[in-house]
């Protein structure tokens, strides 16, 4: 350990020989490579290499901190360097802070620093694309309102330079960021704006995918579920091919999209499909749980899949939303099956009959009479349910109205022509 070494690519490789029986003497041999004050091609190249293996191993080893002081001492190196290398070792530094659990503060903290940075020293093409990743992690922390005035700022900066690449992902996270904040007119706004640039050059699949995938987002939103099901099939092929993560949820929204559309037959066959069984795990089980106490129209079943899978139902913002309203309609599903054979029934009998509390069916009942889903009443005193008969419209009403209307143009004709004669 008390060898010096310098930048070369002996050092390099020892470094590498290392690092499978200790990786902290691996990690003592590059921080040796980095501060080596050799400035040549070849010595800048090793260090180079050297700062990726480092932030590999330190990522690894979840050492956060050491990749924040890593960055604070590089910053007489990136003088050194060209700004596009520096751009390029800053956000994989950033990547690698990222892919250790629980530091999205520190993440956070690292971007704000590398900001104040970036305007110290002008370099804008690098503070542009860190602003960005700050917005980025201060809408995943909730931080809606910093995160939509840095926006709103990049927005108007960038169009201007007109760098389209960097355009296309500020307003895709503008538009997830409207979307969180539940504005769905803007959030198409930004989505439109963010095809607009892509469309004018070339976009990396996995980018492209993104933008499908929020497309497939905001289209659920607005309860078109086919054209839904479409992009989200889109994106879960482009993720699929460079095996992307992101498959998995794109194939869960479809999923979703086949049960909302009461197309729940379907789910088991696009999981077991090809391109299905390659992938399996929880949030598939909790979406063909869902599908199958769909299919079956039991509250007791979707009830019991909603408990099960609580993570995977409950946690993700959008699936949540949409199961919340398949859940409204399958209890008013079932309230209606219930009652039909009635004319006056007690409300605890329903409440028996579904297994529900007698507040919470009373509640849904009451729901359902305003928003005309049957005709009835609750007699709160007696604590029962009193439902009307379809009242059926006589065809002879529509016949009257339709002849008083022709009448009516007759009249008018008439009236017409006697001015002209008098005139």
């Amino acid at each position: 350990m008390n060898t010096t070494f310098s930048a070369t690519a002996d050092s390099l490789a020892r470094a590498h020989e290392v690092q499978h029986s200790s990786v902290h003497e691996a990690i003592f041999i590059l921080k040796q490579i980095i501060q080596d004050p050799s400035s040549s091609v070849e010595a800048l190249r090793i260090k180079e290499q050297a700062i990726f293996n480092i932030s590999d191993l330190l990522s690894q080893e979840k050492m956060g901190e050491e990749l924040r002081s890593l960055l604070k001492e590089l910053r007489h190196f990136f003088s050194m360097i060209p700004k596009a290398k520096t751009a390029k070792i800053v956000r994989g530094i950033i990547d690698a802070v990222a892919k250790i659990p629980g530091t999205s503060e520190l993440q956070i903290s690292l971007c704000r620093e590398m900001v104040e940075w970036t305007r110290a020293e002008k370099r804008t093409f690098l503070r542009q694309r860190v602003e960005a990743r700050l917005a980025a992690l201060l809408m995943e922390n909730k931080e809606y309102s910093e995160a939509l005035t840095l926006l709103t700022d990049l927005v108007r900066e960038v169009r201007r330079l007109d760098d389209k690449l960097l355009l296309v992902d500020i307003e895709l996270l503008e538009s997830k960021l409207h979307f969180s904040l539940r504005s769905l007119p803007k959030a198409k706004a930004a989505l439109t704006a963010a095809r607009t640039a892509a469309n004018a050059i070339y976009v990396p699949p996995a980018q492209q995918a993104t933008i499908d995938l929020q497309s497939g987002i905001l289209h659920a939103e607005e309860k078109d579920y086919k054209t839904a099901f479409s992009y989200f099939f889109e994106a879960f092929e482009a993720f699929s091919a460079l095996d992307d993560p992101r498959a998995i949820y794109s194939l869960k929204y479809m999923l979703l999209c086949k049960v909302m559309t009461s197309q729940a037959d379907d789910v088991a066959g696009l999981i077991s499909s090809k391109a299905g069984l390659k992938y399996t795990g929880v949030d598939l089980d909790a979406m063909k749980s869902v599908a199958e106490a769909y299919s079956k129209r039991s509250l007791k079943d979707f009830e019991t899949a909603l408990s099960t899978y609580e993570n995977q139902l409950g946690e993700d913002p959008i699936v949540h939303r949409h199961i919340s309203s398949l859940y409204d309609t399958l209890l008013e599903q079932n309230l209606c099956r219930l009652i039909e054979p009635f004319s006056k029934v007690e409300i605890s009998h329903i409440s028996e009959l579904i297994g529900l509390p007698m507040d919470t069916v009373e509640l849904k009942l009451s729901q359902m009479i305003l928003d005309k889903k049957f005709s009835g009443t609750l007699d709160q005193g007696a604590g029962c349910l009193i439902i009307f008969d379809d009242s059926m419209t006589d065809g002879i009403f529509t016949a009257t109205l339709d002849t008083i209307s022709n009448i009516s143009k007759v009249v008018d004709s008439l009236y017409l022509r006697s001015a002209k004669i008098m005139a």
